[in-house]
C-alpha cells in the first residue's frame, strides 16, 4: 500500500495499525509547544532507546528458549524418561515452529504493523512455556516447544525491521545490534537459572519478558516508515517526532522517507521475474547468505549442548562453564554494539568469521589428538582445557559480527516493497538451517567431535570469502540510501 494507493483506490483504511497508540503521542506532540519538557524527554536518542529496550523483551524471550534446553537436558529425559533422539527432537521443535513464524512474519507484519505481530508473538510464547511446565510426557513437551517456536519466528524477523525502521542513522548499527545483546542475555539467564532451579520452574519463568513486552508495546510508537508505507500521514509524521524528540525538525526525514515510499510502490506487488533484477536479486542473496551461513556455523549446536560439550572435554561442572559462555557472550555482544557504528558492518562481519574458523580449528584438532592420548595423562588434560578455550574463542568471535550484524543488515538492505516477502524469506532460511543444526549435531558429536568442528570450521571460512566478495558497507547510510543504492 502507498501514498497513491490510497488517494487513487481509496482503500487506506484497509490496513490499521493492530495496536494505535497514536493519540497519546499526538497530543504531546501538541503540547509540547506549550508546556515545558526535561532535556531527557527532548533528547530523540532517549525516545528511540526507550522503545528499542521494550521491543528488547522479544529476542530476550528469543534467547531464553534457545538457552532452555542446556541447563535441563540431563533433568528432562531423566523425569519423563526420554532418549537422546527424543530430546533432540525436543530441542529442535522450536526451530520447526520458527519455520512457521517465519513464514507468517513477514505477511503480519505488514498487514497489522511491527507491534501487533509482537503482541501476536507473545501470546503463544507464554502458552507454550505454561505447556512445558505442566508436561508428564512427550506430547505437551512437544506442543509447547512448537509454540514457542512460533512466537520466536515473528519476534527474529519483526524486532530487528522495527529497530531499523525507528532508528536515526548515525545510531542503528548499534541499537539493531540490540536485538542480538538481548538474545545472548536471555541464553545467558536461561544457564544461570538453570544452576538453581528444576527445569518445570525454569518454564514458567520463560514466560516473563513476554508479559512484560505485551503490556510495554501500548506506550511506543509504530514504526513511521510503515505508517508512511500504509498511508497514514498524520500518524506517520507524529511517531516521527516523537522518536526524534519535539523540538527537532523533522521535515527532511520526512521528505526522504515519502519519497522513497512513493517511488517503490507504484504497483504493490512485483512479478518473479522481477526479481533477476539486481536491485532485488542481490539484497536477497546477501541477507539469505548471511542468515543461513551465521547457522551452518554451528553456534546452535556449541549452545543449544554446550554443557555436554564440556563433560566431552573433561570440565567437571559443565553447566557453570556453560553458564561462563553465555556471559562471555553477552560481554562480546555488548561490544558489537558499541563497535557496529564506528568500524562498520563489513570489518566486523571478516574479523569474526575468520576468528570463528580458526578457534572451530582449535577445537577440532584438540578433540581428534585426544583420542590418541591416555586419559590419566597431563597432555589429556591440556587438550581438554584448549577444547574449551576454543569453544569460547568460537562463541566470543562469533558474537563480535556473525552473531548480530546479519540481522542488522538485512532489515537495512531489503527493498521496502518485497520487505515483508523477503524477509520472510530470510527468516525462514535462517531458521531451517538452524533446525537442521540443532537436530544433528547430537547425532554428529556422538560420530565425531572433532569432525563435527571442522565441518563447522570449513562453513566459517567460506563465509569469510562471502563477506569479503558480497556483503556492502551500510555504516552511516539512510535505510533509503541502502536501498536505492542496489538500483
Amino acid at each position: 500500500m502507498s501514498f497513491r494507493d490510497d488517494s487513487e483506490d481509496g482503500r487506506g483504511d484497509i490496513r490499521k495499525p493492530f495496536l494505535h497508540t497514536g493519540s497519546w503521542y499526538r497530543m504531546s506532540s501538541r503540547q509540547s509547544s506549550m508546556m515545558g519538557s526535561s532535556q531527557a524527554i527532548r533528547d530523540s536518542s532517549i525516545s528511540v532507546v526507550a522503545c528499542v529496550l521494550i521491543v528488547a523483551l522479544g529476542p530476550i524471550q528469543f534467547g531464553f528458549t534457545s538457552g532452555y534446553s542446556s541447563p535441563t537436558q540431563s533433568s528432562i529425559m531423566t523425569d519423563l524418561g526420554l532418549t537422546v533422539s527424543e530430546f533432540s527432537l525436543f530441542g529442535s521443535l522450536s526451530n520447526v515452529g520458527a519455520m512457521v513464524g517465519a513464514i507468517a512474519s513477514g505477511q503480519i507484519a505488514e498487514y497489522i504493523g511491527r507491534k501487533g505481530s509482537l503482541m501476536i508473538a507473545a501470546i503463544p510464547n507464554i502458552i507454550g512455556w505454561l505447556a512445558i511446565s505442566f508436561a508428564k510426557d512427550t506430547s505437551f513437551l512437544y506442543m509447547g516447544r512448537l509454540l514457542e517456536g512460533f512466537g520466536v519466528g515473528i519476534i527474529s524477523y519483526t524486532v530487528p525491521v522495527y529497530i531499523a525502521e525507528i532508528a536515526p542513522q548515525n545510531l542503528r548499527g548499534a541499537l539493531g545490534s540490540v536485538n542480538q545483546l538481548s538474545v545472548t542475555i536471555g541464553i545467558m539467564l536461561a544457564y544461570l537459572l538453570g544452576l538453581f532451579v528444576e527445569w518445570r520452574i525454569l518454564a514458567v519463568l520463560g514466560i516473563l519478558p513476554c508479559t512484560i513486552l505485551i503490556p510495554g508495546l501500548f506506550f511506543i510508537p509504530e514504526s513511521p516508515r510503515w505508517l508512511a508505507k500504509m498511508g497514514m500521514t498524520e500518524d506517520f509524521e507524529s511517531s516521527l517526532q516523537v522518536l526524534r524528540g519535539f523540538d527537532t525538525d523533522i521535515s527532511i526525514e520526512v521528505n526522504e522517507i515519502k519519497r522513497a515510499v512513493a517511488s517503490t510502490s507504484r504497483r504493490t506487488t512485483i512479478r518473479f521475474a522481477e526479481l533477476k533484477r539486481k536491485r532485488y536479486w542481490f539484497p536477497l542473496t546477501v541477507g539469505i547468505g548471511l542468515l543461513v551461513l551465521q547457522q551452518l556455523s554451528g553456534i546452535n549446536g556449541v549452545l543449544f549442548y554446550s554443557s555436554n560439550i564440556f563433560a566431552t572435554a573433561g570440565v567437571q561442572n559443565s553447566n557453570v562453564a556453560t553458564f561462563g559462555v553465555g556471559a562471555v557472550q553477552v560481554i562480546a555482544t555488548g561490544i558489537t554494539t558499541w563497535l557496529v557504528d564506528r568500524t562498520g558492518r563489513r570489518l566486523l562481519l571478516i574479523v569474526s568469521t575468520s576468528g570463528m574458523t580458526i578457534s572451530l580449528l582449535i577445537v577440532a584438532v584438540s578433540f581428534f589428538v585426544k583420542g590418541f592420548v591416555p586419559d590419566d595423562s597431563s597432555l589429556y588434560s591440556i587438550l581438554g582445557i584448549l577444547s574449551v578455550v576454543g569453544v569460547v574463542a568460537m562463541v566470543v568471535t562469533f558474537s563480535l559480527g556473525m552473531g548480530p550484524i546479519p540481522w542488522v543488515i538485512m532489515s537495512e538492505i531489503l527493498p521496502v516493497n518485497i520487505k515483508g516477502l523477503a524477509g520472510s524469506v530470510a527468516t525462514l532460511a535462517n531458521w531451517l538451517i538452524s533446525f537442521l543444526v540443532t537436530m544433528t549435531a547430537n547425532l554428529l558429536l556422538d560420530w565425531s567431535t572433532g569432525g563435527t568442528f571442522i565441518i563447522y570450521a570449513a562453513v566459517s571460512a567460506f563465509a569469510v570469502v562471502f563477506v569479503s566478495m558480497w556483503v556492502p558497507e551500510t555504516k552511516g547510510r539512510t535505510l533509503e540510501e541502502i536501498q536505492s543504492s542496489f538500483r
